[in-house]
């Protein structure tokens, strides 16, 4: 398959290829490199990779500085991969929004092949067109919109995921259910148990259908660059993006997404446009999958004594360029915008989750017995 996509376009040329490896992919499964080597030196047409796959470190904190594209774009430089070659990514989201970005960027674009090696990348970002970098405190800060000539799901390379890691995808998954397809939501609920016990094709399932979901969104919208100022697939990111900065991206992106759709579907009930029984089903699910739906930077306050999570509302509304658009939920399956978050809101909606978190904990004391932090007390 990734022969022929790599002559696809171009059958008559023998374009130069660069890889890309996640280093946790590497040493989870030590023998990928050069197995990625073994694949192109039999091929014997054309397809030349140009030296032996660059690994670079995964996780958040690649994305915390340009080093990394720059020294992505110096070996392209150096093998003089032009706009006729190609970039190969294989590894997580973080990986890919570097690897994407210095293929965006050198000679204006060059063609990405993105292999997503994890859950939450095969299912979400993975086969979406953004790249991108944090700086100035800010996720995604620097970065670009760039079709990628192609992006192949391998589900074997889920097989050495560490446990966190596999189930960090699920919550994109849950996330567009809720906003979108009611039946996708139903199908997680009736397979929960199978996918907390990481059963593959169980979770084959979830990823396909998450996937196609945010593919046919990103092709279906009219609005795939984002001139807008809504960003619906974003449900449950404004403060899951400022809850992993406020831990220092020690919770995962997914786990901070399965705390914000909590949040979001709480608040969606206290503003009454969720039922108590539908808002109850996406946190029973969330739960059964395995998240915790709070943690402790959640209520961080300021030197004001104000929830430094608020901050996150205007931060996303910097980010989009215009009006605050925040996509909360009407039902299961069919999510709606709003411009305004009542404040208060969000914090009694942080102090269910709270409430819900310590009470599930076993051995937890009472909630009048514990000293909480002031931000949420």
């Amino acid at each position: 398959m990734l022969a022929g996509i790599l002559r696809r376009s171009e059958p008559d040329r023998a374009p130069k290829v660069l890889a890309v490896l996640d280093e946790s992919l590497s040493a989870a499964q030590p023998q990928i490199a050069s197995q990625i080597e073994a694949y192109f030196g039999q091929l014997n047409d054309g397809l030349t990779l140009v030296r032996p796959p660059m690994i670079l470190e995964g996780g958040e904190r690649l994305k915390n500085s340009h080093f990394h594209v720059s020294k992505i774009q110096s070996e392209i430089d150096r093998y003089n991969i032009d706009r006729h070659g190609y970039l190969m990514a294989v590894g997580g989201g973080a990986l890919l929004d570097v690897a994407g970005l210095a293929a965006a960027t050198a000679h204006r674009g060059i063609r990405l092949v993105r292999v997503p090696s994890t859950t939450l990348s095969q299912a979400d970002s993975g086969v979406g067109i953004k790249n991108g970098i944090n700086a100035f405190g800010k996720k995604n800060f620097i970065g670009t919109f760039a079709v990628p000539f192609a992006v192949i799901n391998d589900f074997a390379l889920l097989n050495s995921l560490p446990a966190r890691d596999k189930r960090s995808g699920y919550s994109e998954a849950v996330k567009v259910a809720c906003i979108r397809d009611a039946r996708f939501f139903e199908s997680i609920e009736q397979e929960a148990s199978a996918l907390r016990s990481f059963e593959p094709a169980a979770m084959r399932r979830l990823i396909y259908r998450s996937a196609q979901l945010h593919v046919d969104h990103i092709a279906g919208t009219g609005d795939p660059f984002e001139l807008s100022s809504a960003r619906p697939l974003d449900f449950g990111h404004w403060s899951a993006h400022k809850l992993e900065q406020l831990s220092e991206y020690r919770i995962r992106h997914g786990e901070a997404v399965a705390i914000g759709i909590a949040l979001d579907a709480e608040y969606s009930r206290r503003a009454g446009y969720l039922s108590g029984g539908e808002a109850e089903r996406v946190l029973v699910l969330l739960e059964t999958l395995g998240f915790d739906l709070y943690a402790n930077e959640i209520c961080n306050s300021d030197s004001a004594n104000e929830l430094m999570l608020l901050k996150g509302l205007e931060e996303f509304r910097n980010h989009l360029g215009g009006q605050l658009t925040v996509t909360l939920m009407r039902a299961i399956g069919q999510g709606f915008e709003v411009h305004e978050i009542d404040e208060g809101w969000v914090v009694d909606a942080v102090r269910e989750l709270q409430r819900r978190h310590f009470e599930r904990s076993l051995g937890a004391p009472r909630m009048e017995e514990r000293v909480l932090p002031a931000a949420c007390a």
